[in-house]
């Protein structure tokens, strides 16, 4: 007979079926164990679906009250005994507000909507509304074990519609029953009016609404779905011509920075961004794209010429030895003689792949020689002043934020 050593011989690498053929007592008394590895015993608590022995209950309900027990076990067991009403006082005490252990309070928060807890409601709403799925997921779980136990009508009362969060779940439950949310599109929290696009299908409804929504932000909602819905870039031209082509206004972003910007981000935004940028992208014709190789034999040539010492540029990625992103590294200065305002020294230069532009690596110490090689060569210089101007109401992802960046991280940008 297989054992579970062998049914799961590493991370990550689990024989879920032949598991769920193992006698539930083994893979209880193996999950009741933190002695062995966690990885193993986790997919022994998803193999116990349905069929948690009696006898056993109280050894992992002393598994998920384990703080120093790892929190992949102890979330799998908050779902498997998710129906166990003992859980809810040790779910509600006050020393759960501690718990750090990643994903566990949000689990807490699932468990406790599972049974019932009607004082988890707005913790769940929060949840809900989150950007990140997973956490999303969570949430969603939780209101809707409420929702069926209570109805919806008592949860709605319960979360209330002051918070944006609150009114995300009023619109998914609107939404469910059938009813109409192009109203929402005029809600003044961007996340809201953008889960509302998502959800719409009607195109003769959002045609109509057009004429109706109160503000300028809700009619460029309403224009997003319609292209989403029909992909028809005339149709979208056509209603953002009508508008009077409205965009965000920042100030010292030229022409050429914004048309490269919008085409790079402004599709893949993050909801709480300006619908504005969103349309725009969709309006406006995308700058050339540089070829990369010319590029950086062009900029490698130059500086050669100049006496830098270039060596082969390397991508964002390999240079931070992970991630990746839109520009790349040359590092200069290694057996030089500095020219003019500097003096000597290493130093790295960035070339962006998004454009002509570059720019200095950061607390760079930039020889002239190095930027005027450069700008003869046809690259656009980001200095200090334009590489700070932050475009305002583009949000976009950057190590877990989710908010507007500046020039010189939106050209020259890594993400790990």
């Amino acid at each position: 007979m297989r054992t579970i050593d062998m049914l799961v011989p590493e991370a990550g690498r689990a024989d879920g079926s032949d598991l769920e053929d193992l006698d539930a007592d083994v893979l209880a008394r193996y999950v009741a164990d933190p002695a062995h590895p966690w990885w193993r015993r986790r997919p022994c608590v998803l193999a116990l679906a349905g069929r948690v022995p009696e006898r056993h209950v109280a050894d992992l309900i002393a598994r998920v009250h384990d703080p120093d027990d790892v929190a992949e076990v102890r979330m799998a067991l908050l779902d498997l005994l998710a129906g166990r009403a003992e859980l809810l006082p040790w779910l509600r005490h006050e020393d759960r507000q501690h718990e750090d252990s990643y994903g566990m309070p949000e689990a807490i928060l699932k468990a406790r909507g599972m049974l019932g807890d009607r004082s988890a409601v707005r913790g769940l709403a929060a949840l809900a509304a989150s950007p990140w799925p997973r956490r999303q997921a969570v949430g969603e779980a939780g209101l809707d074990a409420l929702v069926t136990r209570y109805g919806v009508e008592a949860v709605l009362a319960d979360v209330g519609d002051e918070q944006p969060e609150d009114r995300v779940f009023h619109v998914r439950m609107r939404h469910r029953a059938g009813e109409d949310v192009t109203d929402a599109l005029a809600d003044p929290d961007r996340g809201v009016a953008y889960l509302t696009q998502s959800l719409l299908s009607d195109t003769d409804r959002l045609r109509a609404h057009l004429d109706e929504a109160p503000t300028t932000e809700a009619k460029l909602w309403t224009a997003y779905a319609l292209h989403r819905l029909t992909g028809d870039a005339a149709e979208t031209r056509a209603i953002y011509d009508m508008l009077g082509r409205p965009r965000v206004e920042v100030a010292g972003l030229d022409d050429e920075l914004r048309s490269t910007i919008v085409h790079e981000y402004a599709g893949g935004c993050e909801r709480n961004s300006d619908p504005r940028w969103r349309v725009e992208a969709l309006c406006t014709e995308p700058p050339p794209r540089p070829d990369q190789d010319e590029q950086l034999r062009r900029a490698t040539a130059t500086l050669t010429a100049a006496g830098l010492a270039p060596k082969p540029p390397v991508s964002c990625g390999e240079h931070h030895q992970q991630g990746g992103g839109t520009y790349h590294v040359i590092e200069c200065g290694e057996g030089f003689e500095s020219g003019e305002g500097g003096e000597g020294g290493e130093y790295e230069l960035f070339i962006s792949t998004l454009g002509r532009f570059a720019t200095a690596g950061p607390g760079a110490d930039i020889d002239l020689v190095a930027r005027r090689a450069l700008e003869s060569a046809g690259f656009r210089w980001i200095d200090d002043s334009t590489g700070a101007i932050r475009v305002t109401d583009l949000c976009v992802y950057y190590f877990g934020r989710r908010e507007p960046l500046s020039v010189d991280t939106l050209l020259f940008y890594w993400q790990d």
